[in-house]
């Protein structure tokens, strides 16, 4: 059965997840319209440019939920409460483990070489946010950037072991001991 979609935004949020599970090079323009009950007629309506524009919109639309989400807040707000809420935010999109980080999964494959702008971005801003936030809490400049560059390495890392394991506990784990690795450096 054919599914209904009205907004472009629906249509990013299901391909999204069709990479998510099968990466760029496995989703097929026949395997996205499987998985996603959308007809090619839809997908070609929203994305004229196929499946390499569905990806660059996809990435778009995650980076443009970090900045709103996570980059802004880091960047703006008090440092210990925009720390605070990059981890709930952080546990939460990737829904504790249960979620692939769809850039960095870009990140690994032949994908990188066609994106890598916007991959580089996505995970600079990240990095630069976070030891931003670490500086403004009192860190200096070199152990803040180590720190930040510490806890996205975590994170992703902890991504790819709870995926590969079968076991999203251990990306709740992971994030509480970063968590802690923080916060034992700002006090």
């Amino acid at each position: 059965m054919v599914r209904t979609v009205f907004e472009k935004p629906d249509a990013i949020a299901l391909v999204a997840e069709v990479f998510r599970e099968l990466g760029y090079e496995g989703a097929s323009m026949s395997k996205i319209t499987a998985r996603t009950k959308l007809s090619k007629g839809s997908l070609y309506h929203f994305f004229p440019g196929g499946k390499e524009q569905m990806a660059a919109e996809i990435m778009a639309h995650i980076d443009a939920w970090f900045v709103t989400e996570m980059f802004e807040p880091l960047e703006g707000e008090k440092p210990r409460a925009a720390i605070a809420r990059m981890w709930e935010t952080t546990d939460s999109y990737f829904r504790s483990g249960r979620r692939v980080c769809l850039i960095g999964a870009f990140a690994l494959d032949e994908t990188r070489d066609r994106f890598s702008a916007a991959i580089r971005g996505y995970f600079h801003r990240w990095i630069e946010a976070l030891a931003g936030a670490l500086l403004k809490a009192g860190l200096s400049g070199t152990k803040a950037r180590a720190l930040a560059e510490e806890a996205v390495i975590g994170i992703q890392g902890a991504l790819t072991l709870a995926r590969a394991l079968g076991d999203e506990t251990i990306f709740g784990r992971s994030l509480a001991r970063l968590k802690q690795r923080l916060e034992t450096a700002l006090d």
